[in-house]
């Protein structure tokens, strides 16, 4: 089965058009995804022009890989968070999700949005063989940040009656295609304009003037928003402190009723997560997601997606056929919260990146902070989320992540995964060595070869192929490539040199 999401069916902005030419907005958004579009919203809410440009289709990017969860916490433990941020910001962070929640449910309100939007529970449970101690230090963490929370034995999944769990009221999810389809409608009513297949080379500032360049044209706006998933224009210390793991989701059919309509997610490590999504008739859609790791870094999907289905049907009774599978990537930061504000690169330039695992919260969240910022407001969130803040106390999250960059530099001087492209079967991929070079190479079904440099456009790290998603994936940085060498995920920007065979 091919990577496609639940939500990938809806066509968002379904008129939006190539950048052919010259134009010029007060603000210019780059990236369709939620951060993009909401962006989008708030700014043409409050008067101001705005133009939205991506180098796909509109929200084709991560946020249609999305499990959609929405939940006003840390991600990684509000008592994970707390250790390296302190109660105040934490508390501030943990403010700023559910104010995003708010918002979204306003939004959908106020727009008739038809989009599954429903508040309810969220469970914590303890997972297989895990200490029971972790429920305790996360209820006194939350707690102390002020958001409420309730202690349970036992959850409505199956053998875990006995379990440790957390009960977090008021966590909420939703159709998030069915969603941005409405907000994007809304923003084209209000004078918004979107570029699709569009793909921005360059963002620079010169006299207060910020030029977004593109392949075929050019936005000249007073300010820009980089909403790309990572940022395009600060091009190496922003993603010091970010690191991309991919995340797997499939889905099965289940009768209506056969468990509560909440969210669940456990404590193992990954972690994995349980939802529900209304369909056809009395059927309902579990989300079952997990099994992350660093990107780039195993090329497993099938296991994978075999681990996940077996541990959903030894908790979920009445489990019915799969419909489908596929991963996305998001991106964690050292410290857990975003990067989203000013651009230190610039002064009109502003940015939103870093989801940690709450990538729709954080879209929502950052296009009510930056919208503020682009009218020179203060707000209470900008110090949380400062792109340039440097912090001490996740020192050992920084180290961590950044030894991917030192190992993925050193396999420069490894054999190649092959030793000839004889070897490489059809539909396969595969790292050459040639010379002193890696070529990344792909043959097609047709047998047609399909020769890159394995070194990535943004600063030069090895690649890796990725057989389920079909490209090439940055384990620094999380840029991603098609067989043609065509970036398809920021921060890369350029493609792939080409090499003759």
């Amino acid at each position: 089965m091919t990577s496609k999401s639940l939500w990938m069916d809806i066509d968002v902005a379904p008129d939006a058009r190539v950048l052919d030419g010259a134009q010029e907005c007060d603000v210019a958004v780059i990236g369709s995804g939620i951060a993009g579009i909401s962006t989008a919203y708030e700014l043409c809410q409050r008067g101001k022009s705005v133009i939205v440009i991506d180098r796909g289709r509109i929200c084709g990017g991560m946020t249609s890989r999305t499990s959609a969860h929405l939940a006003p916490l840390c991600d990684d433990l509000v008592s994970e968070m707390t250790k390296i941020r302190g109660h105040e910001a934490t508390k501030l962070f943990c403010d700023s999700q559910a104010a995003a929640i708010d918002r979204i449910e306003e939004i959908q309100k106020i727009e008739k949005i038809d989009c599954d939007f429903r508040r309810l529970d969220g469970y914590l449970f303890q997972g297989r063989d895990m200490p029971s101690d972790i429920i305790d230090q996360e209820m006194d963490a939350v707690r102390e940040v002020g958001a409420p929370v309730h202690r349970l034995m036992g959850v409505s999944l199956k053998g875990c009656e006995g379990r440790h769990v957390l009960r977090y009221p008021r966590q909420a999810t939703f159709h998030p295609l069915k969603y941005l389809a409405g907000v994007a409608k809304a923003c084209s009513e209000n004078g918004v304009t979107f570029f699709r297949d569009s793909p921005v080379v360059e963002v620079t500032e010169d006299n207060g003037v910020v030029t977004v360049k593109a392949a075929r044209g050019a936005i000249r706006a007073k300010h820009a928003v980089v909403a790309t998933n990572s940022s395009i224009s600060d091009r190496f210390a922003i993603h010091t402190k970010t690191a991309p793991y991919r995340t797997y989701v499939i889905t099965f059919e289940i009768k209506r009723g056969a468990i509560p309509d909440a969210l669940y997610w456990d404590t193992e490590d990954p972690y994995h997560y349980v939802r529900l999504q209304p369909g056809p008739a009395n059927t309902d859609y579990v989300l079952v997601g997990g099994e992350d790791h660093k990107s780039g870094e195993a090329d497993d999907a099938d296991e994978r997606f075999d681990r996940l289905e077996a541990w959903a049907r030894s908790l979920v009774s009445g489990l019915g056929k799969e419909t489908h599978r596929w991963s996305g990537q998001v991106l964690d930061t050292i410290d857990y919260a975003g990067f989203i504000g000013r651009d230190s690169g610039g002064k009109n330039i502003y940015v939103a990146m870093g989801d940690s695992g709450q990538g729709l919260t954080h879209g929502v969240a950052g296009a009510m902070l930056n919208t503020s910022l682009v009218f020179g407001e203060d707000h209470p969130w900008k110090d949380i989320y400062e792109p340039g803040r440097v912090p001490l106390k996740a020192a050992k999250n920084f180290v961590t992540e950044n030894i991917t960059a030192f190992k993925s530099f050193a396999e420069y001087a490894a054999p190649g995964e092959i030793n000839s492209l004889d070897d490489l079967k059809l539909g396969k991929g595969a790292v050459v060595r040639r010379g002193l070079k890696k070529l990344a190479a792909f043959r097609d079904e047709a047998g047609a070869l399909h020769l890159r440099s394995a070194s990535c456009t943004h600063v030069g790290c090895h690649l890796h192929w990725n057989s389920f998603e079909t490209c090439w994936d940055c384990p620094c940085h999380g840029s991603m490539f098609d067989v043609d060498g065509q970036p398809i995920n920021a921060p890369a920007i350029g493609p792939l040199a080409r090499v003759e065979d």
